[in-house]
């Protein structure tokens, strides 16, 4: 995996995809879903070439797509009450967290980041003139508190947190929260929240987004993505949510960047939101899930913690290999035996192995079935 001036080079990512279809393997690899959206979204996207959507919309965003955004946090099981002051449209999430990291960040300020983790955080700190500090969560993915305390110093400026988590599949609790507001309340440390897997918390469980911690709200910049939502990353809509005073400052970054996003698109989001049905899309998601692990039972895999959210499940693969290191391990598994995946070393900043691989199963079912009965037959 190259490494260039503290970055994680995305070739790697895109060479796994590359290796799966030269070799004509199942590909796992990447959070990509291969199955289609909503039809009714498609039918408002070809409404909004109808109207009058195809200029820039304000920089806050669509005023359309921002109450159906508050209608929709306020309707969920833990209520979200916003107002159009909160809520600012955005072209990506990766933009987001760029953006809101120019918002805070001066020169030599250090910003926390929690690995395994996207591959974006700590070039977009170093791109915004921070230093990233790297903390590695325990060996069963969760927070050692007085170790995430003893990362923060008189430099720290942020801390980076995504849950629901790729790619461990881990959701912070209200708890989690309330802890981590404990080691920084008396700090001027600001949060950013990327919480782009929202809608997929599993076994009951509610997703809890640092913007419903009173305190928190204070001083956070949450990040959440459509695309993610509604299987349509393409379309480069997401939206954040941050307190009026941040979401003034963030405004006037984005002013100079991207302006606004896509006009059309939060048109037809927009419209969709407003009847979308959030326990079916999770219920889909974690059906694939349970598939995925019922399956991956069957092959020398270990899946030891069953992923609380998001669209990954890790797992150990030290019963088929003792000596590959995760990448070597995910390439051999890719061209020799038919499977796509990707190391679990490519989360983190220097880390070169470890004992994990990470498959995604925002699949088709019949890919999942078909990629897992051919390991279980060739492994």
């Amino acid at each position: 995996m190259e490494k260039i001036y503290g970055f994680t080079h995305y070739s790697f990512f895109s060479e796994m995809s590359e290796l799966a279809i030269k070799h004509n393997s199942y590909d796992l690899s990447l959070g990509l879903a291969d199955f289609d959206i909503d039809p009714r979204l498609k039918t408002f996207l070809k409404e909004s070439a109808d109207f009058s959507t195809h200029h820039y919309e304000p920089l806050a965003g669509s005023p359309l797509l921002i109450d159906s955004i508050i209608r929709y946090n306020s309707g969920r099981s833990n209520r979200i009450t916003l107002n159009e002051r909160q809520i600012t449209i955005t072209p990506c999430a990766t933009f987001t967290l760029h953006t809101a990291l120019k918002c805070i960040v001066n020169q030599g300020d250090e910003v926390i980041v929690i690995q395994p983790c996207y591959y974006t955080y700590g070039p977009s700190i170093v791109l915004n003139h921070g230093i990233p500090v790297y903390y590695d969560v325990e060996y069963d993915f969760t927070i050692n508190w007085e170790k995430l305390r003893n990362c923060i110093s008189e430099k720290t400026k942020a801390i980076i947190v995504n849950s629901p988590q790729n790619p461990t599949g881990k959701v912070w609790s209200e708890n989690e929260w309330n802890q981590l507001y404990e080691i920084i309340k008396d700090k001027e440390i600001y949060l950013i929240s990327e919480e782009i897997y929202d809608t997929y918390c599993y076994d009951g469980v509610e997703h809890y987004s640092a913007f419903l911690h009173p305190e928190l709200q204070k001083r956070c910049f949450c990040i959440f993505s459509f695309g993610k939502m509604f299987h349509s990353t393409g379309w480069k809509v997401s939206y954040l949510l941050s307190s009026e005073d941040l979401t003034a400052k963030f405004r006037c970054h984005q002013q100079y960047i991207s302006y606004s996003a896509n006009a059309p698109c939060q048109y037809a989001i927009a419209k969709y939101l407003d009847i979308f049905d959030s326990y079916k899309n999770q219920n889909m998601m974690q059906k694939k899930r349970d598939l995925f692990n019922d399956l991956i039972k069957e092959t020398p895999f270990e899946a030891e913690y069953k992923a609380e959210g998001a669209v990954f499940q890790v797992v150990n693969f030290r019963n088929i290999s003792k000596t590959m290191t995760d990448v070597e391990f995910s390439k051999w598994l890719t061209v020799e035996k038919g499977v796509a995946c990707l190391p679990l070393s490519a989360f983190y900043n220097s880390k070169e192995n470890s004992d994990y691989v990470r498959f995604s199963f925002a699949k088709n079912d019949e890919l999942i079935i078909n990629a897992l009965e051919h390991l279980r037959k060739n492994l």
